[in-house]
């Protein structure tokens, strides 16, 4: 055998024998295939849009990975049949109990007011509704214009909330998937108890504004209430001390040293202050 032959064959026989071993040390460190055990969870039989009441039809039993159990997820379909959508889920996606509103909750606004808060509609317009984009899940800071008491020729306009979360805008209790701006008249806030009592006491003494605000924006501002002298760029007012009225005395007269007259025969003689006689 030539030489040249000799030499590629041992290559080829080293070359063959390194990937055998390698081959088989692959197939030794591999362990055996994990075994996934499945389980059922509920899930939409079809896309949900918020504010509906689940049916037995619109739910089912989909395989989901027992590994991998998600926090508020339900395995019975009774569990959810009568519950109200809070938000739009998809066909096959996982009904969590974050995503529907209390047991006994009636479909609508009403189910989407979590524990502890109210819903209060406050009237705005197109204009201070910043121009339409007011939709439900913005945030906005309310303000106030007022005449305050015993000023009522000077106004001033002051935050009564800030980062108040708004329910609806008009009738609309989603967001639409657009963006699209939509004028509205009536904005429907969520508030808690004592918020609530300060809206309401703010809308009756005066108009009620807008603002909209970034919803990453959890931030509040300390923010004077702001005046018309304010606003033509002079100072802000001073609160003065009220004025006390100083007691004052007068000084009585001196009163008048009493005279004594002495009569001797024909003659009269006053006594002088010094202790003297005047005749």
């Amino acid at each position: 055998m030539k030489p040249r032959a000799l030499i590629l064959s041992v290559v080829a026989a080293l070359l063959i024998s390194g990937l055998c071993t390698f081959a088989l040390s692959r197939t030794m460190g591999r362990g055996p295939a994990p075994v996934v055990v499945e389980g059922k969870i509920v899930a939409p039989a079809r896309t949900l849009q918020a504010g509906e009441a689940l049916k037995a039809e619109d739910v089912a039993l989909v395989a989901w990975p027992r590994s991998n159990v998600l926090a508020g997820s339900f395995v019975r379909t009774s569990d959810v049949v009568g519950r109200v959508v809070l938000f739009p889920l998809e066909k096959g996606e996982p009904v969590l109990e974050r995503d529907l509103a209390a047991a006994g909750s009636a479909a609508g606004l009403s189910a989407k007011i979590p524990e502890g808060k109210r819903a209060i509609a406050l009237k705005s317009d197109e204009v201070v509704g910043v121009g339409g984009f007011l939709m439900p899940g913005s945030h906005v800071d309310v303000l106030a214009t007022y005449h305050p008491v015993g000023q009522q020729e000077v106004p001033v306009t002051a935050t009564v909330l800030q980062n108040a979360v708004v329910l609806a805008a008009g009738q609309q209790i989603e967001p639409d998937p657009s963006g699209k701006a939509s004028a509205v008249t009536v904005v429907t806030l969520l508030l808690t108890p004592e918020e609530s009592e300060r809206a309401i006491l703010a809308s009756n003494q005066g108009s009620i504004h807008l603002v909209l605000r970034n919803g990453g924006d959890g931030g509040r501002a300390v923010v004077a209430p702001v005046s018309m002298t304010q606003l033509a760029g002079g100072a802000a007012p001073v609160e003065r001390a009220p004025v006390v009225a100083e007691k004052t005395t007068v000084a009585r007269p001196a009163a008048k040293a009493e005279e004594i007259e002495t009569i001797l025969g024909d003659g009269k003689t006053v006594p002088k202050p010094d202790g003297g006689n005047v005749r």
